[in-house]
């Protein structure tokens, strides 16, 4: 694995984390208990993680399709790739809470 790959791997999991956090902070209430991940939560993270995943093969595909001969490295498109689903999962993330769906429960 290069630095490049390195560099994408990292921004990958800063992303999930980055998700992680932004979402709980959407359920902190002060004295209510701890924060539980909810089953909804776990289909949630795992299709974010599926999500970056499959960035790492299309987008250097989907890069070179829309902008050739632009020098674009796959590393870049793979870095714009994170930071899409970053802001795509806080899209999910509201219409989830829309529809009542908990990523983050208390356990009573």
């Amino acid at each position: 694995m290069n630095a490049q790959d390195l560099i994408v791997a990292f921004t990958s999991l800063f992303i999930v984390g980055m998700i992680w956090i932004r979402t709980r902070m959407q359920y902190m209430r002060r004295g209510a208990g701890p924060l539980h991940l909810a089953p909804s939560g776990r289909v949630y993270f795992g299709a974010a993680i599926v999500l970056l995943v499959a960035g790492w093969f299309a987008a250097p595909l989907i890069g070179e399709a829309l902008w050739p001969n632009t020098g674009a490295t796959p590393t870049l498109m793979r870095v714009v790739w994170c930071l899409a689903t970053y802001y795509i999962f806080i899209v999910v993330h509201r219409v989830l809470k829309s529809r009542g769906t908990e990523v983050f429960t208390r356990e009573a």
